[in-house]
């Protein structure tokens, strides 16, 4: 017997019903649709597993209801096949050329390849966390997800140019598409990206409440990684022009993060750690601390991957800040994000620049 739908995969009870006439130059609506695309893969991964099909479906409304039509679903290469991601095409139902004469910031995306994050269902648990545990070992671009949905948004880029395209996810999604841009950022195409609830794989110093501890754990932590850097690479960090961190300096993606999420918290206080090292002159150990952790270093010195898939010099930063502590599945959850009022707090963060906004 079929379940019956939960309420969160119902876009008329828990969807963004309040956006009417969509303005793509208006970023709270760029965050809504977006994160209603990701809630899309979602469903479309429950209504595999109950067999929802035809005008059973709950999933086609999420991407419909904007103006995008599902062009491939991105699946598992197991006996599951469970659907991990979604490539949609942006096709207007009136004047398909009415954006030729809108400036690029105000354009919607002609593509969008978004990804789902853990689903805690019987059929998709174990492997998601299998997924989740290989991000935590930094070995993320060793798995078949990350490797088949980079081929498709190289071959989508190279079509439509990386302008036209949008990558976003959520939680371990997000994790791929960060990975996805900043290797598309290498190649020199930037491709934009909103991203919610980007799990940082490191101490949580920020759920600390003791702020002078906090700071001094990190600071530590900070010697720490540039010590090990300097012993095990012979040097404190690449000239400029050739740092693979640096180079990504140009690209900025969108982090939506919730304060009472553990998951994704570290952010904030990467980024502002970043500002504090530089303002007490520290820069120099904090160059090598903010582009490395102690896992990747040591990955790299015994010749495995050793990128930091987390770590990314540039990014403009929104916080989800409540006045009370709120439940983790609230505060990790997509829905937050499309919601008409939020406490939001945002700040563009750049390699050696902080710009509040």
């Amino acid at each position: 017997m079929t379940k019956a739908p939960s309420e969160r995969e119902l876009f008329d009870v828990c969807g963004p019903i309040h956006l009417q006439n969509i303005d793509w130059s208006e970023p709270s609506q760029k965050r809504s649709i977006t994160a209603s695309l990701v809630q899309g893969v979602y469903v479309s991964e429950r209504d595999r597993q109950q067999k929802r099909v035809d005008h059973n479906a709950l999933a086609p409304i999420w991407w419909k209801i904007f103006d995008f039509a599902l062009i491939q679903m991105l699946v598992d290469n197991d006996t599951e096949s469970s659907i991990f991601g979604a490539i949609f095409e942006y096709q207007p139902s009136d004047n398909p050329n009415e954006n030729d004469d809108i400036p690029p910031q105000s354009r919607p995306p002609k593509y969008v390849i978004a990804f789902r994050g853990c689903l805690m269902k019987s059929k998709t648990r174990y492997q998601d966390l299998h997924k989740g545990a290989r991000l935590f070992l930094n070995k993320l671009t060793r798995d078949p997800r990350y490797q088949t949905s980079l081929e498709y948004v190289q071959d989508i880029v190279a079509q439509v140019g990386p302008e036209n395209v949008w990558l976003t996810g959520h939680s371990l999604g997000a994790a791929i598409a960060l990975q996805i841009g900043k290797t598309m950022a290498r190649q020199g195409r930037l491709v934009e990206a909103y991203l919610f609830n980007p799990p940082y794989p490191s101490a949580p110093f920020d759920m600390l409440t003791n702020q002078k501890y906090k700071t001094r754990f990190r600071v530590v932590s900070s010697l720490a990684t540039a010590a090990v850097s300097v012993v095990l690479k012979g040097t404190t960090e690449n000239t400029q022009q050739y740092d693979p961190f640096t180079i990504l300096s140009p690209w900025k993606p969108y982090l939506f993060v919730n304060q009472y999420d553990p998951f994704c918290c570290g952010y904030i206080g990467y980024f502002e750690h970043r500002e504090y090292m530089e303002k007490k002159g520290f820069s120099g150990i904090e160059r090598v601390a903010a582009k490395d952790t102690l896992v990747s270093i040591v990955s790299g010195a015994c010749g495995k991957d050793g990128d930091a898939h987390h770590l990314i010099p540039t990014a403009l930063l929104v916080t989800n800040s409540h006045p009370t502590k709120v439940e983790f599945k609230i505060a990790h959850g997509i829905h937050q994000w499309w919601a008409p009022y939020l406490n939001l707090q945002s700040v563009t963060y750049e390699f050696d620049k902080i710009q509040g906004r």
